[in-house]
């Protein structure tokens, strides 16, 4: 199935003076839940969906520990997951300190497979939504 595409408008906000051009934005098209992707996978395997729903809580608990003390968590051929900061800028290091941390997020890189499987994705491009025109304005 081809990934869905609209297209929209956006200035370079460090040049405003420029013309602004059209970008390509990925159209998502719902969620999908722990259960259904559990059942999902269960279907193509011989694990229950019960079983596959208990490893992927056990991942979801085990995560964040190994992210917090700072593991980058590496699921062989799917990816990586790894966290970065968002901190102020000090003048010096003595002017440094957690304050200046505002935050932490967690990052994904994709494994070479998973990168892979998405490089022969086909696209199809799709009618703005309303919610993306109204962002452009």
């Amino acid at each position: 199935m081809p990934i869905e595409y609209s297209l929209v408008e956006r200035g370079n906000p460090t040049k405003p003076s420029e013309p602004k051009r059209l970008f390509a934005v990925a159209k998502t098209t719902g969620d999908t839940t722990t259960r259904a992707l559990a059942k999902r996978i269960s279907d193509i395997s011989t694990v229950s969906t019960v079983d596959v729903m208990a490893v992927l809580e056990g991942l979801f608990q085990a995560l964040p520990g190994e992210l917090t003390e700072g593991r980058i968590v590496r699921l062989g051929d799917f990816g990586s997951f790894y966290t970065t900061l968002k901190s102020e800028g000090a003048s010096a290091e003595k002017d440094f300190n957690a304050t200046l941390i505002g935050g932490v997020a967690v990052k994904f890189r994709p494994g070479k497979l998973f990168a892979q499987a998405l490089q022969g994705a086909a696209f199809k491009r799709v009618a703005a939504t309303a919610t993306a025109a109204k962002a452009k304005k």
